[in-house]
């Protein structure tokens, strides 16, 4: 028997497009093959199955074997075997899928087929100059086959030499490939792709150390796991199982899963798996693309985005389904209702299995929450319906290290922290050292404060606040105390309008001049208990820079300085007194500019009525000059009166002394200022 033909395609130039396009990565050749080694197997089972098998099925181990000098690699089953005609049928024809076949006529069986598409063997061209194919079927009175091509429509199918029944695939790697003739290059890729495979792979033998160097025992190295704990029912499982599991999946991970969740479902649609929470030790290093696909214990990707919900993505595991579609590189998931109905079902089992352990044993779950939360807040932005499963046992945190459902927190809260407005005021913090002055006054006021320092907590608490009825988070520094939570009009500041501006032109002389951020002095009065200074930051500006730090489209607010607001106290003995000073020392010299600035008021002041009285198109070009330049000298004589005070203020060491100590409060001092601070604090005691 001897053939000379050509494969039959569409168009002479489909091995160029297999060699360079038809799968992601050149070393998918090898999962695919060994692939179809396995199918060649489980066929073979599923004939003795049925008792179309005469004889014995044997050791149906598939072996893997390179020889560098040859530059060759083989991939050798003892498997169903190929007779001449189902070569023609099945290599010759590309994408004829016996795999397919075979499937619809032994369904029954059960039997995992990989190979679905009838390509995967025509990956090897991707790293072969020519192939051959020795083969002997598993018929009776069979003859041996061998077919080469290299790598273009024509082919050679003559008799062969195998004398067991069988396959060998021998790919005679090109100049371009040679990487793959390594040892240690084939022990990675199949310990990629072919760890759990469900028939036994063998590579090479396993070596032992003997007279200082290690040598190859009699015993095969398989390589593959071929029950993985995946495959197993539940009930067969103990805790030790699946954290062995785990380490056998992340062998360089040290730490202990969470907890787990096995999936195992037959209808309406195929889908088995473990699925791990893993411990968090540093929440902004989560990694993603730790869920490993596989399709009837298959490796196909660790990219699993579309089939588990993206927030699920930080979990770690394995998802196995055949139902799941794929296009022929098995590298790319499809979108369909099938792939959909999938993530909705891992998505709800996640949501159970939190629920689950939360009602049954509340206090693990409040000891795993810190390394819980950040999937359980990213689901909860993610997905709608995850939120409303997960809203039952989302946790808050106070500084005390107490945890509370959310309705539990209302419980708590909503007799003390609402406002005159019927608003539930939530106070927090998200860095008590820098913060410990604010939080003290807040307890203080029998308030309670959380903690909010986790990645996600900035945008949680923007979604909590659209969701949750007349309710509000605040950072506990944001305001002054009585400001935070308003529970009866503000008192009015009690001085006049010079006495004002005098007073805010004497702390500005002494602020911070820093290009990140931005200072502003406003007055408050808050009481001779309060402090005399406090800076404080606004909720919504801060929030919004906190939210562009990790959205990358929120750019303008990150690139915008941070703005503090310097709160003087004008209750206070020490404001007053240098209120006082000022007056004293400051004002006698001001006396011709404030009647200068009183006159020039009286003129602005005049020149505004006159121009009030008349409709916009009737004031003249010169009375508008006027008003300008007479505004404009205004302001010269109120900028040279601030002028004045500021250069007071900048030498007056009680100023810089209280707004130092509100730095300091605030965590903001450092450096060449706290070293001053530190040198004005001696000389005044």
């Amino acid at each position: 028997m001897s053939k000379q033909g050509k494969i039959g395609v569409t168009s002479e130039n489909i091995f160029p497009v297999i060699k360079k396009f038809l799968y992601s990565e050149h070393d998918i050749f090898l999962r695919e093959l060994v692939s179809n080694a396995v199918d060649a197997s489980q066929k073979l089972r599923a004939l003795a199955s049925a008792g179309e098998l005469k004889g014995e099925l044997g050791d149906l181990k598939v072996s893997i074997s390179f020889d560098a000098d040859a530059k060759t690699i083989t991939v050798s089953d003892r498997g169903i075997g190929m007779t001449a005609e189902e070569v023609e049928k099945y290599i010759n024809q590309i994408a004829f899928s016996g795999a397919e076949e075979f499937l619809d006529k032994y369904k029954d069986d059960k039997v995992a087929i990989i190979g679905h598409f009838g390509l995967g063997f025509y990956s090897s061209f991707m790293v072969s100059s020519r192939v051959e194919i020795q083969s002997l079927s598993y018929r009776e009175g069979a003859e041996p086959i061998h077919w080469s091509c290299e790598g273009n429509p024509e082919y050679i199918l003559e008799k062969g030499s195998r004398t067991e029944r069988g396959t060998d695939i021998i790919l005679h790697i090109d100049s371009e490939s040679e990487e793959f003739l390594s040892k240690d290059r084939l022990s990675t890729l199949l310990n990629k792709y072919c760890k759990f495979l469900p028939v036994p792979i063998v590579f090479g033998k396993k070596q032992e150390w003997k007279d200082g160097a290690y040598v190859d025992t009699d015993e095969d190295n398989q390589i593959n796991d071929v029950h993985p704990a995946w495959t197993k029912k539940p009930s067969e499982l103990k805790d030790e199982d699946y954290i062995a599991f785990y380490h056998q999946l992340y062998p360089q991970t040290f730490e202990e899963p969470l907890f787990w969740i096995h999936l195992n479902v037959d209808y309406p649609f195929n889908l088995t798996g473990i699925l791990y929470f893993p411990k968090v030790k540093n929440q902004m290093e989560l990694q993603r693309n730790k869920i490993q696909l596989y399709a009837n214990q298959v490796f196909v990707t660790e990219d699993v985005e579309g089939i588990v919900p993206e927030y699920l993505t930080l979990l770690h595991g394995v998802i196995d389904s055949p139902d799941i579609p794929l296009n022929v590189s098995r590298s790319y998931l499809q979108s369909d209702a099938q792939v959909k109905k999938i993530s909705n079902h891992i998505s709800k089992k996640v949501a159970d299995r939190l629920d689950e352990l939360f009602r049954n044993e509340r206090s693990l779950f409040e000891e795993k929450w810190e390394s819980l939360k950040v999937f359980v807040q990213y689901g909860m932005l993610s997905d709608e319906k995850f939120y409303d499963r997960a809203v039952k046992f989302d946790l808050v945190t106070d500084i005390d290290g107490k945890h509370f459902t959310l309705d539990e927190y209302r419980t708590l809260t909503e007799g003390e922290q609402t406002d005159k407005e019927g608003q539930l005021v939530w106070l927090y913090t998200n860095d008590r050292n820098s913060q410990y002055t604010a939080i003290e006054r807040a307890k203080a006021k029998g308030y309670s404060v959380l903690l909010l320092d986790g990645p996600l907590d900035v945008h949680a608490v923007s979604q909590l606040e659209q969701k949750l009825e007349k309710t509000r988070f605040v950072r506990v520094d944001s305001d002054p105390i009585d400001k935070l939570i308003a529970k009866d009009e503000q008192r009015a500041v009690s001085l006049s309008d010079v006495e004002q501006k005098a007073l805010k032109a004497l702390f500005e002389g002494r602020l911070p001049r820093e290009e990140k951020r931005n200072y502003s002095v406003s007055l408050e009065a808050l009481g001779a208990g309060a402090d005399a200074v406090l800076i404080t930051q606004g909720e919504f500006m801060r929030r919004m820079q906190e939210m562009a730090r990790l959205q990358p489209g929120m750019n303008f607010y990150g690139e915008l300085p941070e703005g503090y607001n310097v709160v003087l106290n004008t209750e206070h003995p020490l404001i007053q007194r240098l209120l006082a000073s000022e007056k004293e020392v400051v004002e006698p010299k001001l006396s011709t500019l404030r009647a200068e600035l009183q006159e020039q008021s009286e003129l602005v002041e005049a020149a505004r009525t006159v121009q009030s009285a008349k409709k916009p198109e009737e004031v003249s070009v010169a009375e508008r000059e006027e008003l300008d330049a007479l505004t404009s000298k205004q302001a010269e004589l109120e900028g040279k009166i601030s002028e004045e005070i500021k250069k007071f203020g900048a030498e007056e060491l009680l100023v810089g002394q209280l707004v130092d100590l509100a730095l300091l409060g605030n965590g903001l001092l450092s450096g060449e200022a706290l070293a001053a601070f530190i040198r004005r604090s001696q000389q005044l005691l």
